[in-house]
């Protein structure tokens, strides 16, 4: 439908919408006419992508110094997801778009026909005959505009008809790694993204290029020589390029997707690739550094937002690291002395450079194919310097690195020794400590991770993961020199035993990162409007603290039904009347562990198809099945579903969520046993039969004697006066609900979700909830035991599976006229 929004023409391409789909979009244009930023929860399964696209999108159209649309996504299944469903939305405007070209030409035929006296009939016989062939040609196309079966991409692809894609001429594409890109097939034989990426730059890296031309045994990629040789003439046509489209868009030019993507990106109408484009500065810098200002930033499924703003600027060292890193700078002093003995000019070329400053010897602006790393976070004033003196040369900076990586050894030693322990400093003790041991100066060490990217370029060096954990120490570095100053938004944690493993010693140094702001802080201060949403952003007042940024609209949404599609069920006592709970202090308790057992026993054994159980830990999660084995109560489970695990193991875990889905698909039934904060509580949706029920077993807090989380909570408390059990309670809801929101993803399907833990009813906690869960949640669904449960399950099932009302469903869709008749007249804003 095309319908008017505020004076903005919208291209929804349903013939239907759902209320909230309406508020969502309307809440969208008012923060893009604000020029600011928000956050927005929006139901699961109710068409949030669609809404997004087909809202900016036509914001785009009507308004053409409007930037590039930058739709952020966690993962390639979801990137492509997107790129699916616009490619179905400019379809649609497409369509409109043209019928309107041709409406138009047989006005001005009717017109022509009239002033030259023709009689009215055979002006309505003309505009008729246009009319039909218009609607012949709808019907020759076969435009579709629903979701695609049978994997069918009509809407993907090159389009250069009816003006291009969206009728506009626009180009999408997205943007992922080599591994994903890569069409050369040797490349492709490399087990891992390490091997891939190492593989692509000895075939293209200038070096690689140069040395080719007088020795024709070096290989280089057909694919990147094809994309160099075009020079200007590789451009994109117009259209929706996902993965797979690109790929055989670069094979039949015989040009590198990869390298291709990147340098159309500045031509691109739509972008859609992963968060780190965008918040890693390390990634950041080399992707999105040419985006305009009036571009519009989406973050979706931006629930852990935070943590992935911290994790960005968190580093790790430990004792293996550092004996890695030792070899590196061994391995790169035998490089530089056997350059020096073959090819001095360049290392001689380098220094000059690093004289001019790091702008202007280029290492900010390298070229895509140059191997090197990015900058990370860098003050104005390493930005705009020339290098210090004492780090110009390679064989200084080798020897200044080799004083680094020996204090951190030192450090590890003193933290693993008898007299060690847990030890937590600011960057600036912890700087001022390296100073007085070593006689480093404080400003060279903010340029290592730079310098360090400018001597692995200067040796050619193919394969930058073998210098990985030096990298790691030189980001170290650079980013305590940094932010040593000022308030200390960094802590500096070592531990004796950082590994998972009991008994093992391992000691490490973490810098943690304290304030999720930092990394997101320049995407709110370059761009007019970054959307921050998903389907659990719950409590939604704690983002603004936690991110410092004043968004102008912050709306929750309710889920419009035709029917009470979600049954939330709060169990807080087993069938003996027992509390069930994972508290620290009542989980080792054999009548917990055995409630709990028969409480997913007598669920499995009522509810068909697919049911998910998820725990606080994998810790919890393997100590309870092993008592639970003890006790025959997996015995038990079996009768009436095949289990299957998540495992820290992706390809395991991968093959028991294939496993679990047949098992589903035959009518066997299955349980799936997995964790919250693991990989399928958030990337993996158990829709229709594969997930009738979702349980979750506690309350998934954090690690509390986390020594990083002691020292962010000290942090959010002192700066942001975030109270700590409020943050703690905050984190574990939206993981909560980020676990049983799986089980919906549309409103004809159904389920239940069950909050097993005596600490649900408390008002505390159950409100932090999102409000399209709280709104299905009444008093008659809380404190129930086992027993009472279980005849809810009975009766929820049994009426959710009588078959749907369409009749009902159409009254929660909203038609066009009843859309317009909820927006007020305003003038239209026309598109050019």
């Amino acid at each position: 439908m095309r319908f008017n929004l505020e004076g903005l023409e919208v291209f929804f391409p349903y013939d239907r919408i759902y209320l909230e789909q309406y508020q969502y979009m309307r809440s969208i244009k008012q923060t893009l006419d604000a020029g600011g930023h928000c956050l927005l929860e929006m139901p699961t399964g109710t068409g949030k992508t669609v809404c997004l696209l087909s809202l900016i999108t036509s914001y785009q159209l009507a308004n053409p110094n409007c930037g590039k649309l930058v739709y952020c996504t966690r993962t390639v299944p979801e990137m492509n997801s997107v790129m699916e469903e616009l490619g179905t939305v400019f379809s649609y405007r497409s369509e409109q778009l043209r019928l309107d070209r041709e409406a138009a030409a047989a006005a001005d035929a009717r017109d022509t026909q009239q002033a030259e006296d023709v009689t009215m009939m055979d002006v309505e016989e003309s505009a008729a005959s246009t009319i039909n062939n218009a609607q012949h040609q709808v019907r020759k196309r076969k435009r579709i505009y629903g979701p695609k079966q049978n994997g069918q991409k009509e809407n993907l692809g090159p389009i250069p008809y009816d003006g291009g894609a969206g009728g506009s001429g626009a180009l999408a594409l997205c943007l992922s790694s080599r591994r994903n890109m890569c069409i050369h097939e040797r490349v492709l034989r490399e087990s891992d993204r390490e091997g891939i990426d190492a593989a692509c730059r000895s075939m293209t890296a200038p070096w690689a290029l140069e040395r080719a031309k007088t020795d024709q045994t070096v290989e280089t990629c057909q694919y990147f020589d094809g994309f160099q040789a075009a020079g200007e003439a590789t451009s994109m046509p117009s259209g929706v390029y996902d993965l797979e489209e690109l790929k055989k868009w670069g094979k039949g030019k015989n040009w590198c997707p990869y390298y291709l993507t990147r340098q159309a990106i500045n031509h691109a109408t739509v972008l859609v690739f992963n968060y780190q484009y965008m918040l890693d500065p390390k990634v950041a810098k080399m992707v999105s550094k040419e985006l305009e200002s009036e571009s519009i930033i989406v973050f979706d499924e931006a629930h852990n937002i935070d943590s992935v703003c911290i994790e960005a600027l968190s580093v790790t060292v430990n004792d293996r690291n550092l004996d890695q890193a030792t070899r590196s700078l061994g391995r790169l002093s035998s490089e530089v002395s056997r350059l020096k003995a073959s090819d001095s000019e360049r290392l001689q070329r380098e220094y000059q450079n690093l004289v001019n400053g790091l702008v202007d010897q280029g290492l900010l602006e390298a070229s895509a194919n140059e191997a090197g790393f990015a900058s990370n976070v860098l003050s104005p004033d390493v930005i705009n310097e020339a290098v210090p003196g004492n780090i110009r040369r390679a064989e200084h900076f080798i020897s200044f690195m080799k004083k680094i990586v020996e204090h951190l050894k030192t450090r590890l030693r003193t933290v693993a020794g008898p007299r060690g322990g847990v030890i937590s400093e600011t960057p600036l003790a912890f700087l001022h400590r390296m100073i007085t041991t070593t006689s480093l100066e404080a400003k060279p060490l903010k340029f290592a991770y730079s310098r360090l990217s400018s001597l692995l370029r200067t040796l050619q060096v193919p394969n930058l993961d073998d210098y990985n954990a030096l990298t790691d120490v030189a980001d170290f570095a650079s980013l305590v020199a940094t932010y040593s100053e000022g308030l200390p938004k960094f802590a500096i944690i070592m531990e004796p035993n950082g590994s998972s493993i009991p008994g093992a010693s391992d000691p490490v140094i973490q810098l943690a990162c304290l304030d999720a702001s930092l990394a997101i802080a320049p995407l709110f201060k370059r761009f007019g409007s970054v959307i921050i949403t998903s389907g659990t952003l719950s409590p939604i007042d704690l983002y603004p603290k936690l991110l410092q940024f004043e968004p102008c609209v912050s709306e929750s949404f309710n889920m419009s039904t035709f029917r009470p599609c979600i049954r939330p069920l709060v169990i807080t006592r087993g069938s003996d009347q027992l509390p069930v709970s994972t508290k620290f202090d009542d989980r080792g308790d054999m009548g917990v562990v055995r409630n709990y057992g028969s409480m997913l026993v007598e669920l499995c054994s009522s509810i068909p198809d697919g049911v998910v159980a998820f725990f606080t830990s994998y810790s919890y999660m393997e100590s309870i099945i092993s008592e639970w084995d003890g006790m025959g109560i997996l015995r038990q489970l079996t009768k009436s579903k095949l289990v299957f695990i998540e495992t820290k193991d992706v390809v395991e875990t991968t093959l028991a969520l294939d496993n679990f889905r047949r098992a589903c698909d035959s009518g066997r039934g299955a349980v799936f046993l997995s964790v919250a904060r693991g990989k399928v509580s958030e990337g993996i949706n158990f829709d229709r039969h594969y997930g009738r029920a979702v349980i979750m077993f506690g309350v998934p807090f954090q690690y509390t004697l986390s020594h990083i989380l002691r020292a962010r909570l000290e942090y959010l408390q002192t700066n942001y006066q975030i109270r700590e059990q409020d943050f703690l309670n905050f984190d574990a809801l939206r993981q909560a609900s980020q676990c049983v929101g799986r089980v919906i993803r549309s409103k004809i399907d159904y389920g239940l979700m069950i909050f097993a833990d005596s600490r649900y009813n408390r008002h505390d906690k159950r409100t932090k909830l999102p409000k399209w869960i709280l709104q299905f949640l009444g008093d008659g669904q809380l404190n129930l035991s086992t027993d009472t449960a279980i005849a809810q399950v009975k009766h929820f099932l049994r009426v959710m599976a009588q078959p749907v009302d369409q009749n009902k469903l159409k009254q929660v869709l909203l038609s066009l006229e009843e859309v317009e008749a909820m927006n007020p007249p305003t003038q239209m804003i026309e598109a050019p």
